[in-house]
């Protein structure tokens, strides 16, 4: 079997055979060379990179697996880089959560002793918690760093790991790069302090829960409305992740006394056994939840993937069927109620502004003019809208932001994408509409009939393993260098590239700096406003087209002519980029 193996590949393999490699560990590789060359491949054939945003990726043995090793050594190398920024500090501390995928504890706690054995203070959830709550930790505790071990909504054979900075964001610029050259130098597990310090090891549990629970109400806009709507009947589901006690703790303490769960999927699970991927875009995702919602008659559904940072909603149609929004919708119900009631409650001073990502939908900026709020465009991540808000942090005040991908916040005392916040304000956005005798449905309607009705589409080509990735590669060469001169025969005006940092005009030839970090993501405007971008994901094997359209709508009943007009403009330009 091994004469079929790569030389190189079977050479890393072999020096996963002794010391100190574990005798389990060992075992397992000794089957890959007897009895899997793909997998050994797969497992060998480079190191799993510690990207921008940390680790992610399939758990197993090998270098490019996610494995106590590979964990271990991104820890140390984490740990000196923070050693390194910090010298100033006689105490150094990081809090460290886990969601509820299999390994994430074992994880936690590799993670944990590693960073106790470097004189590093940890703060270590009890059990698993939502990844914003651990941005909220290093925030409350003064932290410098933090670890959340999940891999999102990725199917159950992925883990992953995620570096936070200071100021509870993730990191970004000049800190993830130079991470990552840290963690580089750690080129095998004799580099890593295994040594455990117990001593600097805290553990937090319900009595923190409750204090990150009470940041939350304390968010609320409408607490009379609450008041009078408190049986509004919400039917919520975490996908058996980390949502499950605190986004209904969460609902109660602002006053939502008719919240319903799903039973099977309540169950803590890294195997997901109700669904097939627990992830809130997937319509399949919420049939359990919306199954639920029609028994009980609720108005509204949500569900938050395993690490709670984002949510999907559904909502009644006018026939009273249950509809699933998509990300631009929600985020377009969430920042107008923001926006109407902080007008409303005289909270506008001129010095607001919210954020939004360049592939989310522009009515968010529409609404910001008719406000007069000031409103910023960052690059597909979390970790930018972070970036924004520390950046005018004592300057402005951040109302409120999102993407297009299920992740909102609201406020600043988190520095990620919340669901938990979201759950809260999503559920008052329906209160309040319904309080008004209007559905969260006819609210989007009246939204699109004052601002235009924005239509946006996404579509993800999964491209798997070494193969797949070189051909996403090509296909960003293949667009960067000869961009179609028009789209379903609307006229290209501009071109944007991310990555050279350059917007051009089509019409003149005249080039605009963008002033945004570098990122591959292609953007490409048309004449009748059109927009359509580009981007490989940074997280999985696939590279994802977004389309924006836009149309007008006169009134609430013309909804479903002008959603199939726009609908049908979608895929004609989806048929003339030839996807």
């Amino acid at each position: 079997m091994e004469s079929n193996l790569d030389p190189q590949v079977l050479k890393k393999a072999k020096q996963w055979l002794a010391e100190p490699y574990d005798a389990e560990t060992i075992k397992q590789v000794k089957q890959l060379i007897d009895n899997d060359p793909q997998e050994l491949t797969e497992s060998f054939y480079r190191e799993l990179e510690f990207g921008t945003g940390g680790l992610r990726g399939i758990m197993g043995v090998g270098t490019n697996r996610m494995n106590k090793y590979t964990v271990a050594m991104a820890t140390q190398g984490l740990a000196n880089y923070v050693k390194k920024m910090f010298t100033d500090k006689d105490k150094l501390s990081m809090a460290i959560a886990h969601d509820c995928r299999n390994n994430s504890a074992y994880f936690t706690e590799i993670t944990a002793q590693v960073l106790s054995a470097n004189g590093i203070h940890v703060y270590v959830f009890e059990s698993l918690r939502p990844t914003p709550e651990l941005s909220f930790a290093i925030r409350y505790f003064g932290c410098q760093s933090g670890i959340v071990i999940t891999a999102s909504h990725n199917p159950k054979e992925y883990n992953g790991y995620k570096a936070y900075w200071e100021d509870g964001g993730q990191l970004i610029l000049p800190h993830d790069k130079n991470v990552i050259t840290e963690v580089g130098k750690i080129t095998d597990p004799s580099k890593v302090n295994f040594n455990a310090r117990p001593e600097l090891i805290t553990v937090l549990g319900e009595d923190f829960d409750k204090i990150y629970i009470e940041k939350i109400r304390n968010l609320s806009l409408s607490p009379e409305v609450i008041k009078r709507k408190k049986n509004f009947k919400i039917v919520y589901t975490p996908i058996h992740g980390t949502g499950v006690n605190l986004v209904p703790a969460a609902l109660k303490a602002v006053g939502f006394e008719s919240v319903y769960g799903v039973d099977a999927q309540n169950v803590v699970d890294g195997n997901f056994p109700t669904v097939k991927s627990p992830n809130p875009e997937e319509p399949a995702a919420l049939s359990m939840a919306i199954d639920r919602a029609i028994e009980v008659d609720a108005e509204l559904v949500m569900a938050t993937d395993p690490d709670a940072d984002r949510v999907g909603i559904a909502v009644k149609n006018e026939k009273g069927e249950f509809i699933l929004l998509n990300g631009n919708q929600a985020a377009t119900l969430l920042i107008y109620y923001l926006l109407h009631k902080w007008n409303e409650n005289g909270k506008l001073t001129g010095n607001e502004y919210i954020v939004k990502t360049i592939v989310t939908s522009e009515i968010l900026f529409d609404m910001a003019n008719k406000y007069k709020v000031d409103k910023f465009d960052v690059l597909t991540g979390f970790k930018y809208i972070a970036d924004i808000i520390l950046q005018n942090e004592g300057k402005k005040t951040f109302i409120g932001g999102g993407e297009e991908s299920y992740g909102y916040l609201v406020g600043d005392f988190v520095r990620d994408k919340d669901a938990i916040i979201s759950c809260v304000m999503l559920a008052e956005t329906a209160v309040w509409a319904a309080d008004q005798g209007k559905s969260m449905f006819e609210l989007l309607k009246d939204i699109y009939v004052e601002f235009g009705f924005y239509k946006e589409k996404l579509l993800s080509v999964t491209k798997k393993g070494k193969a797949g990735a070189e051909d996403i590669k090509a296909m960003m060469e293949r667009f960067r260098t000869n961009p179609p001169s028009a789209i379903a025969g609307s006229t290209l005006v501009l071109v944007k590239d991310y990555l050279a940092g350059t917007c051009k005009s089509v019409i003149d030839g005249k080039t605009e700096k963008i002033n945004l970090p570098e990122s591959d993501v292609l953007q490409f405007i048309t004449e009748n406003g059109s927009k359509i971008s580009v981007r490989p994901s940074g997280t999985e094997p696939k590279i994802k087209f977004y389309f924006g359209v836009k149309g007008k709508l006169n009134k609430r009943e013309d909804y479903y002519l002008v959603d199939k007009e726009l609908e049908d403009q979608v895929e004609v330009i989806m048929k003339s980029l030839s996807i």
